[in-house]
């Protein structure tokens, strides 16, 4: 089964939306439930999907070298994409992580589907809780 918040999945959906008739590949990181206040009917350490990496940060850098500087390292072993004119499954293209969420048009919600590196279907299942707040530490 794979986690994700409902902004999260409405904001990837936005993004596939206002990006068509383009793809939209994103890297996806997830917070453990335990950081989530109030507590999330999980395992602590249950990952959810929280935040995604903008595809344009390290651009030029994986263009000639072929390293992603956009994705911190450790970070990312979930990704989006988007298929405007299909299929509603990963394809040869996708880069597969641990989990692949794929949308097709009409980008609703009904139209998003999640699935392991096998192309096996996973439960996706949308959790309506904000992330817990991050910031800069201050030195």
């Amino acid at each position: 089964m794979v986690h994700i918040t409902r902004g999260l999945r409405d904001a990837l959906l936005e993004m596939a939306s206002e990006s068509e008739p383009e793809r939209v590949s994103v890297v996806l990181a997830s917070t453990p439930a335990e950081e989530f206040e109030p507590a999330l009917a999980l395992d602590p350490e249950t990952p959810v999907l929280t935040h995604f990496y903008l595809p344009e940060t390290g651009g030029s850098v994986r263009a000639v070298f072929g390293m992603d500087l956009g994705t911190p390292a450790g970070r990312g072993r979930a990704r989006f994409v988007s298929h405007p004119q299909g299929p509603a499954e990963p394809t040869r293209e996708d880069d597969f992580a641990a989990a692949v969420i794929v949308a097709v048009p009409p980008w609703e919600p009904s139209s998003v589907a999640a699935f392991d590196r096998s192309h096996k279907r996973l439960s996706l299942d949308v959790v309506d809780a904000d992330p817990p707040n991050e910031s800069l530490a201050s030195e």
